[in-house]
């Protein structure tokens, strides 16, 4: 079993906003085009055009519409690997193919050490895994390290490419272990939420609950305890709720 590092000199990680998230996909294709020439290359597509298309996706959008007795909207949620500070992927890893660095916090696999007994898959709360069938692998967004660390971008493309991709600026990437950084300001001012935190990993990504007009002027409510059986749609439902 791999052991997770007790500190980490940072903790890279997105903080997404679902109040001008618009669902357009942006985000989703960009990671694609990315990836599928970068650190995780190739990416499995399947039938793409075809019934039955499948294939590995680092970044998805689920849209749901939540409904309320005061309104009813459309709510767009982007799930990604969270990289989470005690990430259960790693922990269950039999060969050490999954890590997390301690220079950054990002969690990563080692395709050279996977065998593709899928136990991250498994452990993963959030479905942030997704095995390639071609190459029989585990692959995970990397928070696009070699975009983020590539000395030959200007300065302010060194973002993820859902980050720069997205044309609403729904998506901040920054360290979330300095309280000072932009992205840890931005998630104490809007009452940025982890996703399913009472089951320990506490993931580095953050969730920004849409506001409502009655709410603009107040400070986010508090999150209740979650139930045994919430679960991901679950958690969804709570985050838009507050």
């Amino acid at each position: 079993m791999t052991t997770v590092p007790a500190r980490t000199e940072k903790s890279l990680g997105l903080v997404i906003d679902l109040d001008t998230c618009v669902g357009c996909q942006a985000c989703v294709t960009s990671c694609k085009q990315w990836n599928a020439g970068g650190h995780m290359a190739p990416l499995t597509d399947i039938n793409p055009y075809a019934g039955g298309a499948d294939g590995v996706w680092f970044n998805r959008v689920h849209t749901f519409e939540h409904v309320t007795d005061a309104q009813a909207r459309t709510v767009h949620f982007p799930r990604s690997c969270l990289h989470c500070a005690e990430p259960a992927c790693v922990t269950v890893c039999p060969t050490g193919a999954s890590y997390k660095r301690a220079s950054d916090g990002i969690v990563l696999v080692d395709e050279d050490k996977c065998i593709g007994c899928k136990l991250c898959s498994w452990a993963c709360p959030y479905g942030a895994r997704e095995f390639d069938t071609d190459v029989g692998v585990m692959k995970k967004c990397t928070l696009c390290i070699d975009r983020i660390y590539n000395a030959n971008l200007p300065e302010e493309d060194r973002v993820p490419a859902c980050v720069a991709a997205c044309p609403t600026g729904a998506r901040h990437f920054g360290d979330l272990g300095d309280p000072a950084s932009a992205v840890s300001k931005l998630t104490a001012d809007r009452g940025g939420v982890d996703l399913m935190p009472e089951l320990g990993y506490r993931p580095t990504n953050k969730y920004l609950p849409p506001r409502s007009p009655r709410r603009v002027s107040q400070a986010p409510a508090a999150l209740e305890p979650a139930s045994a059986d919430d679960g991901f749609l679950g958690w969804v439902d709570r985050i838009l709720s507050r």
